[in-house]
C-alpha cells in the first residue's frame, strides 16, 4: 500500500490568504458606455446616450466621473504599490459657432476622495484651484490633455500631454501625437479638440509609466508618448478614486469619454474595447459656395467694389493736387536733397507719438528717436529744436547726408546703437573695436578728399559713430559739418564741437580744419581703447593721462581691463593703436598726420603712398616718442594741453567776437 501524505494545514492557509489577497485586491472593469450606476458624476458631468459628457458649451465650468468606489493602489500593510492599465477613447469638440474659442480640456485622475470641492474652472481644469495648487497633500496624480497654454503652469505650449502630481505644472509633457510603427518612425501630431476620437493608453509597472495615444482605430504603437520613471508612493495612498475631470472658461468645448477599461492585473483588457461604429463629433465643413457668408459676401462685394471703384477715382485725383499744391510749397534744397520727405503723421506713429522710451540720444540740436517703418524698417529720427539756429544745422546736414555716398556714412535707415561703454555681455573685444575705428577713420578720408568739396564734420565722438546690426561703424551727427573747395580754407570762426573733442586751435581761434576732425578721432580712439570718456569728475583729461602713461612707460596700463583679459589680446597692436589716438590728438595741428595718413596706419599698410616714401607706422612712432614737444606746446597754448569746458568759457568771454550760436557741449 502507498502511504498517503496528510495536508499541511499551515501551508495550506497561507495558499488560502494569498489567493483571497489576490482576489479582494484584483479590479476590473470595461465600459463601452456608460450608465448611472457605473461612475459617480459631479458639477455638470452628465451620461448622454450611454456617452459620458464631462463639459458641454457652458462657460466657467467644471465636470468630474469617478469610478462608483475606491481601487486599492498598494498592497495592505505595505508601501508596495500595485500596477495598473487603463484606456479610453475620449472626444474635444470645438463648438460649432467659429466666434467661440476653444478649451480647456481632460485629465484622467487618481483622487483620495469624491466630489469637486476645491477645484477650479479654466485653467484649472477642475483638477486644482489657485491656492492648492502645487500642495503635497493633494494626493492627487493626473494624465492631462491640455489645449491651452498656461504660462502660469510652464505649459509647453497649446496641444500637449503631461503628467501632474499634485500640480497642474506638469513633471514631463510631450506635444500630443505618436509615432507610428510603419512610417520611419517620424512623428504625427495629433490635434487635440478637433472633435475627433483619440484612444489613451496608460500603464503603471515598477515605477515606470507610459502614456501612448492614437487615433481610434490604429493599433497601439509600440514606442509610449511618455515613458518616465515614476515612484508614486508618496502620492497614492491605500485606496483611490479614479476617473475624469475636465473644465471650461471663457473658451469652452464639449469633453466626452466614449468608452474605459481598467485593470490591476490584466494588462491586456484594453483590447475589449469597441472601436468601430462609435458617434463622431467632428464639425462637418459646409461647401464654401452653399455657405451664407459666401452668398452674403457675394452681394455684398458687388457693392463694395463698385463702391470702391469710385472712391479710389476719387482718391487719387485728390492725391495729385495735393502732390502738386505741396511741390508747389517746397523748397529748392527739398527736391536737391530729400525728395523723400515723409507726412507728420507718419514720424509720429513711428516713433510712438515720440515716446520718452524711444529716446536713443542727444544732439546739439534736439532729441533722437528710435522708430520703426510700417514693414519693419527701422530708422532714427532727429527732432530739431529751435535754439542754436536748428534749421540752418537741419539742413547742413539733410544735404550732407543727401549727397555723401560712403559705406561708413550713416544712410537714412541706421539705428544707434552704443556698445563700448556697455555691460559685459555686450562689451566689443579687440578686434570689434578697431574695426569700428577703421570705418570711421575711412569715412573721414573720404570726407576731407574723396568728395567733390571737402568736408569738415566738427564734431567727431563716441555718440556719432552708430552700429548696423553687423556691428560695422558709420559715421553720423551732421548737423555741424562745414563744405567748402579743397584749396579754400574755412571761414566760420563760430566755436562748435563736444568739450573732450575739441582741438585747442579750435578754442583760439574759433576756426576748424581736417586737423580739428583728426584731433576728435584721436580722443576717440583713446576712449574705444581705453574704456573711459574724454572728460570725467575728478579725473585728469583722458588724452592727459594716457600722455604720461606712456611717458612714464606705462601706456598699457591705460587700456580697457576687460580687453586685456579676453583671450589673445596683443599688446603689440594695441600700443600702436594708443600711439596713433595720441599723435592724433596732438595740441600743435601741425604735428598731427592726415586722415590718409592715419587709414594707412590703421590697415598696416607699411608700402609707400603716393609722394610719401617713409615707412607710416615709423613716422608716427618717431612724432609720438618726441616726448619734449607736448609739454612745450601745452605751455605756449596758455592752458591745459587739453581744453576743459572752463577754458572754453573763458576764451567765450575773452575780448574775440563770438557768435552767439555756438554750439557747445560737455563730452561726458
Amino acid at each position: 500500500m502507498k502511504k498517503q501524505h496528510q495536508p499541511n494545514p499551515v501551508l495550506s492557509l497561507l495558499l488560502f490568504i494569498t489567493l483571497s489577497s489576490r482576489s479582494v485586491l484584483s479590479l476590473d472593469f470595461v465600459f463601452n458606455g456608460f450608465n448611472s450606476t457605473n461612475l459617480l458624476l459631479y458639477g455638470i458631468a452628465q451620461i448622454d446616450s450611454r456617452i459620458l459628457t464631462l463639459t458641454n458649451e457652458t462657460e466657467f465650468a467644471v465636470g468630474r466621473a469617478l469610478y462608483s468606489s475606491k481601487i486599492p493602489t498598494k498592497t495592505p500593510n505595505s508601501s508596495h504599490l500595485l500596477p495598473f492599465s487603463t484606456s479610453f477613447i475620449f472626444s474635444m469638440a470645438p463648438s460649432r459657432n467659429k466666434e467661440i474659442l476653444p478649451g480647456h480640456g481632460i485629465v484622467f485622475i487618481f483622487a483620495p476622495s469624491t466630489g469637486i470641492n476645491g477645484t477650479s474652472s479654466s485653467q484649472h481644469l477642475g483638477l486644482f484651484n489657485l491656492t492648492n495648487n502645487g500642495n503635497p497633500n493633494n494626493h492627487v496624480f493626473g494624465v492631462e490633455f491640455d489645449v491651452f497654454a498656461n504660462q502660469e503652469f510652464d505649459d509647453i505650449d497649446d496641444n500637449h500631454v503631461g503628467i501632474d502630481i499634485n500640480s497642474l505644472k506638469s513633471t514631463s509633457s510631450h506635444a500630443a501625437g505618436y509615432w507610428p510603427d510603419n512610417k520611419n518612425d517620424d512623428f504625427e501630431e495629433l490635434k487635440l479638440n478637433n472633435g475627433k476620437n483619440y484612444q489613451v493608453w496608460i500603464d503603471y509597472a515598477d515605477s515606470v509609466i507610459n502614456v501612448t495615444m492614437a487615433p481610434v482605430g490604429v493599433k497601439r504603437p509600440n514606442r509610449p508618448l511618455l515613458n518616465v520613471s515614476l515612484n508614486l508612493s508618496d502620492v497614492f495612498e491605500d485606496e483611490m478614486y479614479v476617473g475624469f475631470t475636465s473644465s471650461t472658461g471663457r473658451l469652452v468645448e464639449s469633453h466626452r469619454i466614449l468608452s474605459w477599461s481598467f485593470s490591476n492585473s490584466n494588462f491586456s483588457l484594453s483590447q475589449r474595447l469597441v472601436t468601430t461604429g462609435l458617434p463622431l463629433f467632428t464639425i462637418p465643413k459646409t461647401p464654401f459656395h452653399k455657405r451664407r457668408s459666401f452668398i452674403a459676401g457675394v452681394t455684398v462685394g458687388s457693392l463694395v467694389v463698385v463702391g470702391l471703384v469710385a472712391l479710389l477715382s476719387l482718391c487719387l485725383i485728390r492725391r495729385e493736387r495735393r502732390k502738386a499744391k505741396e511741390r508747389a510749397a517746397m523748397e529748392d534744397w527739398e527736391f536737391e536733397y530729400w525728395p523723400h520727405k515723409m507726412s507728420y503723421q507718419e514720424i509720429d506713429a513711428a516713433t510712438g507719438g515720440f515716446s520718452d522710451e524711444n529716446i536713443t540720444g542727444f544732439g546739439g540740436n534736439g532729441k533722437v528717436y528710435k522708430a520703426v517703418l510700417p514693414g519693419g524698417t527701422e530708422i532714427a529720427v532727429k527732432c530739431i529744436t529751435h535754439v542754436n539756429d536748428g534749421m540752418r544745422e537741419f539742413l547742413a546736414e539733410i544735404s550732407s547726408l543727401g549727397r555723401l555716398k560712403h559705406r561708413s556714412i550713416v544712410g537714412s535707415k541706421v539705428w544707434i546703437r552704443g556698445f563700448i561703454m556697455t555691460d559685459e555681455t555686450k562689451m566689443l573685444n579687440c578686434e570689434e573695436r578697431v574695426g569700428i575705428l577703421k570705418d570711421v577713420a575711412s569715412a573721414l578720408l573720404y570726407l576731407h578728399e574723396g568728395w567733390e568739396s571737402k568736408v569738415l564734420h566738427r564734431d567727431i565722438k563716441a555718440s556719432n559713430v552708430l552700429l548696423d546690426k553687423d556691428m560695422n561703424g558709420r559715421l553720423g551727427d551732421f548737423g555741424l559739418a562745414r563744405m567748402h573747395g579743397h584749396g579754400q580754407v574755412a571761414t566760420t570762426t563760430r566755436v562748435v564741437g563736444t568739450v573732450g573733442y575739441l582741438a585747442p586751435e579750435v578754442i583760439r581761434s574759433g576756426r576748424a580744419s581736417t586737423q580739428t576732425d583728426v584731433f576728435g578721432f584721436g580722443v576717440l580712439i583713446l576712449e574705444v581703447m581705453c574704456g573711459r570718456r574724454p572728460i570725467e569728475d575728478g579725473k585728469p583729461p583722458l588724452v592727459d593721462w594716457v600722455w604720461q602713461l606712456m611717458m612714464q612707460e606705462e601706456l598699457l596700463a591705460a587700456v580697457d581691463a576687460r580687453l586685456k583679459a579676453n583671450e589673445g589680446f596683443d599688446e603689440e597692436e594695441v600700443t600702436k593703436i594708443l600711439h596713433l589716438g595720441l599723435l592724433c590728438s596732438y595740441p600743435n595741428p601741425d604735428s598731427r598726420p592726415t586722415m590718409r595718413q592715419v587709414v594707412i596706419a590703421l590697415e598696416g599698410n607699411d608700402e609707400p603712398f603716393e609722394m610719401e616714401t617713409e615707412d607710416m607706422e615709423a613716422y608716427l612712432l618717431s612724432n609720438v616718442k618726441s616726448r619734449d614737444m607736448w609739454p612745450n606746446d601745452s605751455q605756449s597754448s596758455g592752458y591745459s594741453s587739453h581744453p576743459t569746458f572752463d577754458d572754453v568759457r573763458r576764451s567765450h568771454s575773452s575780448s574775440m567776437s563770438w557768435s552767439q550760436n555756438s554750439v557747445i557741449v560737455e563730452g561726458r
